[in-house]
């Protein structure tokens, strides 16, 4: 059984909720090694004292708070803790808000929640709470030597918490370039929203987050098993520079065209790449060891190829003026010429 990070209470007016923090997020992140060029020799930190130079182990190194210029104040984990026994050991909640009222800027990291011994019936009963009234918890929770605001968000039959960043945490957009809604430049149609309204109708599908996996990575790891299988793992690749993306002064851009070849081809060529997508992950469930072996084979994920919709409409419209020219033709000719020449192009067909 996974270990808890936290373990404390929920305060719920009057009521204690004795619960334990589990993370819930998993990190899945190439794990590459910082070598030396010059010999690959891996390189390592160390932790030194910068007077001396010398290494300092682990059971040596104590917290200090700089008070003055090269004077602390030293504190352990114990003076933590007692700094406020009850922040340290309590999730206080503050209030209860709708849920679409926390902009999802403020989200930062997710948890789950579990109930400690003696604490079930409480925990179903904040829970069933939320889901009734359809509002999250407010409350606030020091995790290690921070005090962070979190959201309590009942999900099924688990209780989430996630921390929330605090609004001098997040910067303004004011200084940013974002054109007005009013600006009469960046204005569009209602033609145009109404096309891009059909586009996100046509794309829109059910939340189906399995079908998504980090394509990337397997690239990565294919790229590595090829390098291995060349021969030439000592081989670094210099920047190329042709492929870096040319700086080049602002386009007009034709958004009605993009919206119509995006109806036309592009919309369907993401369904087939997001089905295609879904067949992938369904392959890759229970090959994680390869993958964390890339001399065992790792597995490179392609989407579906997709030609360019303006191209495949281009096409489309040249094979239907190609068929009205040969219309024309044949309609020059006499009807009894075409009658014979009937049942000779269903034969070859």
């Amino acid at each position: 059984m996974r270990r808890a990070l936290w373990k404390g209470a929920i305060s719920f007016g009057l009521i204690n909720i004795p619960v334990e923090l589990y993370t819930a997020e998993k990190h899945d992140e190439l794990d590459f090694t910082l070598l030396d060029k010059r010999d690959l020799s891996p390189v390592g930190y160390k932790r030194y004292n910068k007077k001396s130079g010398r290494e300092v182990p682990w059971e040596n190194i104590i917290k200090g708070y700089e008070y003055e210029d090269g004077k602390f104040v030293l504190m352990s984990d114990e003076d933590l803790r007692r700094a406020n026994v009850e922040a340290t050991q309590s999730i206080d909640i503050q209030s209860f808000v709708e849920r679409e009222q926390v902009p999802i800027l403020y989200y930062e990291q997710p948890y789950f929640l579990a109930p400690a011994k003696g604490g079930d019936k409480a925990y179903a009963l904040l829970r069933e709470t939320l889901l009734a009234s359809d509002k999250m918890a407010i409350a606030q929770i020091v995790i290690r030597t921070r005090q962070h605001l979190a959201a309590l968000i009942p999900q099924g039959d688990m209780l989430q918490l996630i921390t929330l960043r605090y609004p001098s945490e997040l910067r303004a957009p004011d200084d940013l370039p974002v054109p007005s809604r009013q600006s009469k430049k960046a204005a569009v149609t209602r033609q145009e929203v109404e096309m891009a309204r059909a586009l996100v109708d046509h794309m829109s599908a059910e939340w189906e987050p399995e079908q998504f996996h980090d394509t990337y990575r397997d690239d990565v790891l294919g790229l590595i098993k090829k390098k291995i299988k060349s021969r030439q793992p000592h081989e670094v690749a210099e920047p190329d520079e042709a492929a870096a993306p040319a700086r080049s002064g602002a386009k007009v851009v034709d958004l009605m065209a993009l919206l119509k070849s995006s109806l036309d081809g592009r919309g369907k060529a993401s369904a087939k790449a997001r089905k295609s997508g879904r067949d992938d992950a369904d392959e890759e469930e229970g090959k994680e060891e390869d993958q964390d072996k890339p001399t065992q084979g790792a597995k490179v994920h392609k989407l579906a190829d997709r030609k360019p919709a303006a191209k495949r409409s281009s096409t489309r419209n040249g094979t239907k003026a190609a068929a009205g020219t040969t219309s024309a033709k044949s309609g020059s000719k006499s009807s009894k010429s075409a009658k014979s020449s009937g049942p000779s192009r269903r034969a070859q067909a």
